[in-house]
């Protein structure tokens, strides 16, 4: 298989320092991902040109259970299209927002390792991802780390075996190291800022992040407590004050739920010295065990962004708090957490819009993290093609809109594609080029004339049914 490159990323990744027939299977399964899975139809799909269903389909359960394939392994080419990317899509810091997504197979019993998730008879496994944002545009760059927890430990691509699992809040200091690690090779001036939303709302987390030396970003709860000009108050009250100070600003306009809406923000400097509080179950008892560990005092900004109607009617309100320098002015800060939403889409790219990975029939965790891997590589592809401006770029996502046959959605500002549109027609445009590598082009032409006739049109046709 040719290896072409798009704009600096690859869009056939290979696997190094791994038995060249591996990289080469890592390669079909790659492709057999670039495209938009049915609900019903969600397994291994061999692409015609490549190999006969039943031998790819074992092929595939090979590879993604042959322990010389680590998911540290899988990872390299998602990491190094990060690396080429960054400095060409961003600015002076990249955005990594992470979170997390619940998978669920109380239906597949024969999976093995599920955990319980909500509840005792909700079992599955769950999702971690840190995804590589734009600061310039928002605009998706690539997953760069992945984490499946599962009852026998965490899966994660940072890692060749299982980590001991426990709270998802203190696995995600050792995230932020890799992923600032991992990016600062050759670009140590572009620095990660983490974006979290309100699961992430933790003092003795925010002190150990702090310590790290990362930059995080994160929506906080109304009621904890902070010091703000010499008094203490709840974060709900430091925001109502600013308003009742005027102290907000027009920043832009959104889009708010398909509306468009208007943000504004305004911020504080605040501190928080509460000590921080846990909750760990006592291994021998099974109860909850609470503790109270005081820290030092940390000075942060609160950055309050407020979404509204024309009429001035509060659509949405978040209170964010983050340890980014003043450099980086509130309106900035309002937008990059807007952008956090991306990952959400990235999940539902993966669940319900793209890949359907709720309905994969890999029984073990180990197996079910490295299709996750080159899927999340399929829909970085997916990604370099959707944010690439150039003419020839253009012109192709048409196509693979065309072929997926799906309706796009039109309005102002609205693009006019979507990612599982560009998905849908990647699945029909690689068999069918591949196809053609094999059969001649007027044979199969002749042969569906011949077989089903008035199938295809003639020319003149065509030509009848535009004039209509």
């Amino acid at each position: 298989m040719d290896v072409t490159v798009m704009g600096g990323c690859c869009a056939m990744p290979e696997l190094h320092q791994i038995d060249p027939r591996l990289s080469l299977r890592y390669q079909e399964l790659f492709l057999s991902h670039l495209s938009a899975a049915d609900k019903l139809a969600a397994g291994f799909h061999a692409n015609p040109a490549l190999t006969k269903a039943f031998s790819a389909t074992q092929a595939c359960w090979r590879f993604l259970n042959n322990d010389a394939v680590t998911l540290p392994t899988l990872a390299e080419p998602l990491l190094d299209c990060a690396r080429r990317e960054i400095p060409l899509a961003c600015d002076r810091y990249v955005l990594v927002p992470l979170d997390w997504s619940k998978l669920h197979f109380n239906s597949h019993p024969s999976k093995e390792n599920r955990k319980e998730l909500s509840r005792s008879n909700d079992l599955g496994f769950e999702l971690m991802t840190a995804l590589a944002l734009s600061d310039r545009d928002g605009s998706t760059l690539s997953p760069v780390c992945l984490e499946l927890a599962a009852a026998n430990g965490v899966h994660s691509t940072r890692s060749a075996t299982p980590i001991e699992g426990g709270s998802a809040l203190d696995g995600l200091r050792p995230v932020m190291d890799h992923v600032s690690t991992e990016l600062g090779q050759g670009q140590s001036s572009i620095k990660a800022v983490f974006l979290i939303d309100r699961e992430g709302d933790s003092i003795a987390h925010f002190r150990s992040w702090d310590l790290g030396g990362h930059l995080f970003l994160v929506r906080a709860n109304d009621q904890p407590t902070v010091l703000h000009e010499q008094n203490k108050m709840a974060l709900k009250k430091v925001a109502d004050l600013l308003k009742a100070r005027n102290g907000f600003t027009f920043a832009r306009e959104v889009d708010y739920k398909g509306k468009l809406a208007r943000q504004f923000v305004a911020q504080a400097p605040v501190v928080l010295e509460r000590p921080a509080t846990t909750n760990r179950v006592h291994q021998a008892t099974g109860k909850p065990v609470r503790k109270f560990i005081s820290g030092p005092p940390l000075s942060l900004r609160l950055i309050v962004s407020e979404v509204r109607d024309d009429q001035g009617k509060v659509l949405a309100r978040w209170l964010l708090l983050t340890n980014l320098p003043a450099q980086v002015d509130a309106s900035t800060i309002a937008l990059w957490y807007y952008w956090r939403w991306r990952i959400e889409s990235y999940h539902k790219l993966l669940k319900g819009a793209g890949q359907q990975i709720e309905q994969w029939q890999q029984e073990t965790p180990e197996a079910f993290a490295r299709r996750l891997a080159v899927a999340a590589m399929a829909c970085t592809v997916v990604w370099k093609l959707a944010r690439d401006t150039t003419p020839a770029a253009t012109q192709l996502r048409e196509v693979l809109v065309q072929l997926s046959g799906r309706q796009i959605q039109r309005g102002k500002n609205r693009p006019d594609f979507t990612q599982p549109a560009l998905l849908a027609g990647l699945g029909v445009l690689i068999p069918m080029l591949l196809l053609l590598e094999q059969y001649n082009l007027e044979e199969i032409r002749r042969l569906t004339r011949q077989l089903l006739p008035g199938i295809l049109r003639t020319p003149d046709s065509r030509l009848q049914s535009k004039d209509v």
